[in-house]
């Protein structure tokens, strides 16, 4: 499958996603662009991060200040042939992945721990 498809298949996972958020956390999800990427870049990598990491939020927490070390906006990139790889080419894993990913950095930019992600099953 190739990069517009993948992107295509997201865009509809995630806008899904995001109807069925609660009230609140929709408007603070609507908030929040997502970056649609195949892959990190080699300037992301070399912040330590694995290459075939999956997501990432980037940027302040909703409730959090603005520092200095994160200028940043606040942004959720999505690498879509990584989880297209990680799903194994499987479009069903693939959709269920994407949201879930989706959910699991949502939740980054809403202030939760890694421990407040597994609490609502999104590890």
């Amino acid at each position: 499958m190739n990069f517009m498809q993948l992107t295509s298949i997201a865009r509809q996972v995630v806008a899904a996603a995001r109807r069925r958020l609660p009230a609140a956390v929709r408007v603070a999800a609507d908030s929040v662009p997502i970056c649609y990427e195949p892959q990190p870049s080699n300037a992301l990598l070399g912040e330590d991060l694995e290459p075939d990491i999956l997501g990432l939020f980037i940027g302040h927490e909703l409730h959090g200040e603005l520092a200095e070390i994160q200028p940043l906006p606040p942004q959720i990139m999505l690498f879509l042939e990584n989880i297209w790889d990680y799903a194994e080419g499987d479009e069903s894993a693939y959709r269920d992945e994407v949201r879930l990913t989706y959910l699991h950095e949502l939740g980054h930019y809403l202030g939760w721990d890694e421990e407040e992600l597994a609490r609502r099953g999104l590890e």
